[in-house]
């Protein structure tokens, strides 16, 4: 199994502003990513900020933010991932976009929408968990909210290697943020990749960061609490075999079905 070099942009979002991110976005990563890749992760909502303006602001699949991930996955000859406000047959989706430098994707729509930010009363909750491939790497998408949820989140019978997590978490739960995140890396002898924002939004909602990459055995990869960070690191599958058989408890989990 080859390394997977991840690049993570932590990045300031102008509010409600799609052009002004996907110029700023293209800006800091023309400049900052100056080695081959595998893949690039933005936050959740990188195009908009965490808005609930979803009839003011979705796009369909081919429009404009579609197309610039397909350009920029493309250009840079990688995978590019974030989430972005998707109008499809009458609904809208907070949605993850998986996109190869083929132009092909997968996507996956948040599950755990945030009640407590009226997010349920805009959007329509997803249902299928994803989960992708990138150089022999199982890869599981989630979106901030989802993080909360272990049993949404639980690697039975080690289907995946990482969990990608892409947020808008808010500074004042920071804490959580931090503590959940070497949680799902321990209990699921996975690796997570968590990219979040930073800067306030438009409900002057301040977020810190904190984004990071933890590996299974919860040791600290990456770590960047506060400011715009656009950072590229490795991980290989080595470490990863070594914990699982070291310490090979996922085949004692429990069985079980969500409903």
């Amino acid at each position: 199994m080859q390394n997977l070099k991840i690049t993570v942009f932590q990045a300031y979002l102008f509010w409600e502003n799609i052009d002004k991110n996907l110029q700023n976005i293209s800006l800091r990563l023309s400049g900052g990513v100056r080695e081959k890749t595998d893949l690039i992760v933005l936050p959740e909502m990188f195009n908009t900020g965490f808005t609930m303006k979803a009839e003011e602001l979705a796009e369909e699949m081919d429009g404009k933010t579609m197309q610039w991930l397909a350009k920029t996955a493309q250009s840079y000859d990688c995978v590019i991932t974030g989430s972005l406000i998707i109008k499809e047959k009458g609904n809208f989706y907070n949605r993850m976009i998986w996109m190869l430098p083929s132009g092909d994707y997968q996507f996956y729509d948040k599950h755990h929408l945030f009640s407590m930010g009226d997010e349920d009363k805009h959007f329509t909750a997803g249902q299928t968990p994803l989960i992708v491939e990138l150089k022999g790497w199982k890869i599981r998408l989630a979106i901030c909210y989802d993080l909360r949820f272990p049993v949404w989140l639980r690697n039975k019978n080690a289907e995946y290697d990482i969990l990608l997590l892409i947020a808008s978490w808010p500074d004042k739960r920071s804490s959580h943020w931090r503590t959940l995140i070497h949680a799902r890396s321990i209990e699921n002898q996975s690796y997570v990749i968590a990219v979040n924002r930073v800067g306030h939004d438009g409900n002057q909602v301040y977020h810190s960061g904190h984004s990071m990459c933890i590996d299974p055995y919860g040791n600290t990869v990456y770590y960047k609490p506060e400011d715009e960070d656009l950072y590229t690191f490795s991980i290989n599958y080595p470490d990863l075999e070594k914990t699982r058989r070291q310490f090979p408890f996922l085949k004692d989990a429990d069985n079980y079905t969500i409903s």
